[in-house]
């Protein structure tokens, strides 16, 4: 018996490890040139600095990025299977719709996407976060607020945590002009503090257990 137990405690012991790298959460973000860093130095995108605010405030979360800059929500849809697969990860944040806007893509398109991205992650067992984007006011009022309006009411049909406004504080805010590259669509390096500022509220409560 005394043989056994000692066999049965080291098996634990060699499975500990194995157990925690397990148990550690994966964040997949699939996102577009907002979280791709175009435009900019690598490690100085939302993303990056995301990966020191974890490590600073010792959480243990890898970090997947899976951005492309470009990505539309259909693209986005496309490879999620695949990466869910790959990564097998626990939370899955969702940034796109921004280029559907841009390409004038219909909403109802987007709302789809969208929702179907949030049941596929809550299929492979992982939870979901959408991120909210406005339109430059030249796209018209109307459908600015409809663009809006849809990310609040997918994450509330599908049961997702939503991060209202990426760009909250830097599209809006009294020094934008200066917070945009020359294409005035991508932030600087000096706005994506502010943008970690928009996520992180929410991020942190709903990547703990």
């Amino acid at each position: 018996m005394a043989l056994a137990h000692c066999g049965l405690l080291g098996l634990a012991l060699l499975a500990g490890p194995a157990l925690a790298a397990a148990a550690r959460p994966t964040l997949l973000v699939l996102g577009d040139s907002l979280s791709a860093e175009y435009g900019l130095a690598r490690g100085s995108g939302w993303v990056a600095l995301l990966e020191k605010q974890l490590a600073q405030d010792k959480l243990a979360v890898t970090v997947v990025n899976a951005s492309i800059s470009g990505e539309t929500t259909s693209g986005g849809r496309s490879r999620l299977p695949a990466l869910l697969k790959q990564h097998r990860p626990s939370h899955v944040l969702i940034e796109l719709g921004g280029n559907d806007a841009l390409r004038g893509l219909p909403l109802t398109m987007t709302r789809d996407n969208l929702a179907a991205m949030v049941r596929d992650s809550r299929a492979a067992g992982a939870k979901a976060l959408l991120v909210g984007m406005q339109v430059p006011p030249n796209y018209g009022a109307r459908y600015g607020q409809d663009f809006f309006a849809l990310f609040p009411a997918v994450a509330k049909a599908e049961g997702a945590a939503l991060v209202p406004f990426l760009l909250a504080g830097v599209a809006d805010g009294p020094q934008a002009e200066q917070l945009f590259q020359p294409d005035r669509i991508h932030p600087t390096a000096a706005a994506h503090p502010r943008i970690l500022a928009n996520v992180w509220p929410v991020l942190k409560p709903w990547l703990r257990p």
